[in-house]
């Protein structure tokens, strides 16, 4: 680990390999990005999820990453039993690296560091009780999202277990960044007397380019990871109740499905087109008039919804997807509720388009959701913290 250089460097301490090709991803993507506007970042990492960390990083100016080679010996053995007796549960002990819980503390405790950021709950948990003022980048209210998730006694054991982990988890921290103003309040019923700083979800706005509006073929465009529950739900709601309505009265009209882990059933309708992972996601909205947002639960503010504004393409989302995010009903995005009114939304927009909105969406990513804003937010206060 290099020393701090001066002005400090803040350190963001992570138990994932730093990519951008989930949302997860990309929410500490985004933050890396916004606090390296003012002074260098440290990333310490051990490799999990990805074997090498996406390009982004390597071009992000004053951005260090510092891989740790995390054991799988006695070491990791006793940390993960650790944790367990101290309430940390399975789902997040098993994260538990000796190396990376060693090296965050040396790096914390350099001269002159800067912020101290722990990545989501397994890094907060590690940083957790050892005398290092942190701040929690937390990704979602944690015991909100993960009950509905597959596994979730095996990973988590209790709904009452995951609130007392993530309780200690807050107000161990010096501050909490929640990724909506619906998570801090969600975290604030959970932990009243937690320091928390709405710090948004965002995307790199400004390279992004939105299509140049030479797409009318009537194609939605729906990404996510359909490994999460909400999302899986989401695409049955569309395939299922959504487009057979919205081919009653457009025929020609086409759903692309894009992102990890997405299956189709052998009998789904040809015009439901499987993209599956796309390396590049300009392509994908480069194919589509419009994007869908259908959650039916959840929680956060969904990045592909952000992303979706920044290419200024109009969206059509759900108020669960939308209640995460400053946007208005037909400012910024269509609202629909329901399998009617969503075929409804669908059919005007992919038959008219929505110029306007797909606009001024896009000037609400400039304004609220790019790295650009979220640098002023997180700008450090005198004495460098």
């Amino acid at each position: 680990m290099t020393d701090a250089a001066s002005p400090a460097a803040d350190l963001l301490v992570t138990a994932f390999t730093p990519t951008t090709d989930r949302g997860r991803a990309l929410r500490t993507y985004g933050v890396v990005a916004a606090l390296a506007r003012h002074r260098p970042v440290d990333v310490l990492y051990k490799r999990f999820g990805a074997t090498h960390p996406s390009e982004q990083y390597a071009q992000l100016t004053g951005v260090r990453l510092h891989e740790i080679a995390a054991s799988k010996g006695v070491g990791r053995a006793l940390v993960y039993a650790r944790g367990r007796l101290a309430g940390v549960p399975r789902g997040e002990a098993r994260g538990f690296s000796p190396e990376l819980a060693t090296a965050a503390l040396k790096a914390a405790r350099l001269p002159g560091r800067g912020r101290v950021i722990a990545d989501g709950p397994t890094a907060a948990a590690l940083l957790a009780g050892r005398g290092i003022g942190f701040i929690y980048l937390a990704h979602n209210v944690e015991s909100s999202l993960r009950p509905m998730l597959p596994r979730f006694r095996h990973k988590y054991g209790s709904e009452p277990m995951l609130r007392r982990f993530e309780r200690g988890l807050l107000l161990a921290a010096r501050e909490c960044w929640m990724a909506s103003r619906l998570d801090v309040g969600l975290a604030r019923e959970l932990a009243p007397q937690a320091q928390l700083r709405y710090v948004p979800n965002v995307v790199d706005v400004s390279a992004i380019r939105p299509p140049n509006g030479r797409v009318t073929a009537p194609r939605a465009l729906f990404l996510a990871d359909y490994n999460y529950t909400p999302n899986l739900n989401a695409l049955r709601f569309l395939v299922e109740q959504v487009m057979p309505r919205v081919w009653v009265s457009l025929p020609e009209a086409e759903l692309l499905l894009a992102g990890h882990n997405l299956e189709l059933s052998p009998e789904t309708d040809s015009r439901v087109r499987p993209l599956g992972f796309v390396e590049q996601v300009r392509d994908a909205y480069a194919l589509a008039r419009c994007v869908v947002v259908p959650l039916l639960e959840g929680g956060g503010s969904p990045l592909k919804f952000v992303e979706a504004l920044a290419h200024g393409l109009p969206v059509i989302a759900t108020g669960r997807a939308a209640a995460g995010l400053d946007v208005v009903d037909g400012i910024h995005y269509r609202r629909a509720e329901g399998p009617e009114a969503f075929a409804q939304a669908l059919i005007d927009v992919l038959g008219a388009g929505a110029k306007e909105i797909g606009w001024r969406g896009r000037q609400l990513a400039e304004r609220a959701y790019s790295i650009e804003a979220l640098a002023a937010i997180l700008q450090p206060q005198r004495g460098g913290a």
